[in-house]
């Protein structure tokens, strides 16, 4: 008789998915307290507001964001068998 391991239940994967999904929801709120704070620390130290996010910016952000899910992926790898 085989063995069914916590991972390969049935239910493993909704809870994966929940779980990831509830902690990219506090990940992302965190990062929009922090611009926040950052905006409204400039806007009392130097009186104006920045100009608006650039598009090299977003592009920038959004790159380190696709490296950040490809290493979160690999995680779920087994590590490579050596010859």
């Amino acid at each position: 008789m085989t063995e069914i391991s916590p991972l390969n239940e049935p239910k493993a994967r909704p809870q994966r998915i929940i779980v990831g999904g509830i902690l990219g929801a506090l990940f992302g709120l965190l990062g929009a307290y922090f611009y926040s704070r950052a905006v409204e620390d400039d806007v009392r130290q130097n009186g104006v507001q920045r100009n608006p996010v650039s598009t090299g910016e977003i592009i920038g952000l959004g790159l380190a964001v696709l490296a950040l899910l490809r290493q979160i992926s690999e995680m779920g790898r087994s590590a490579p068998k050596k010859k």
